[in-house]
């Protein structure tokens, strides 16, 4: 059985097409307030412990998501993020992107996202372990909106 498909809010094709119209590029576009939680939801850590376990040993991944647990909350720009983790940003017709937007325009607050840091030397990306859809959410509300975030080491 198939689960429905929660519709886009905003006519068009995805990404910026996303959004009204008469919003893109205006001030009311590139102002909109993202509001963030002071600390990332409960569900995040084991949501981040499932996405780490597919790319380190279990034990390296519990470490990193008791470390992102104490980690400082930190902010970095929505583009930024996406560049050193070399991910694309989703569209706006996306289901989980879609329902952040949404959380946005309706002044809910987001979770902060949890990140393990890459290295340029070795070319290991920035890894987003939980908050991918919110990072594109926000992208698509402005490229240039602070990201709330916690960041570990890999060796932390």
């Amino acid at each position: 059985m198939r689960s429905p498909v929660m519709q886009c809010p905003w006519p068009g094709v995805g990404g910026r097409a996303a959004l009204p119209e008469e919003t893109r590029g205006s001030s009311v576009h590139r102002m909109s307030r993202i509001h963030w939680k002071t600390a990332p939801d409960e569900h995040d850590f084991p949501a981040a412990l499932a996405y780490l376990e597919l790319l380190l040993l279990p034990a390296t991944a519990q470490q990193l998501v008791a470390a992102l647990r104490e980690a400082p909350d930190l902010t970095k720009k929505s583009k930024d993020l996406l560049r050193a983790s070399g991910l694309d940003a989703l569209h706006g017709t996306n289901p989980h992107v879609a329902k952040d937007i949404h959380k946005i325009r309706t002044d809910a607050p987001l979770s902060p996202v949890l990140l393990v840091r890459g290295d340029a030397r070795d070319a290991r990306p920035l890894v987003v372990a939980d908050g991918y859809h919110r990072i594109c959410a926000v992208h698509i509300i402005d490229e240039d909106a602070e990201i709330h975030c916690r960041i570990v080491d890999i060796g932390s």
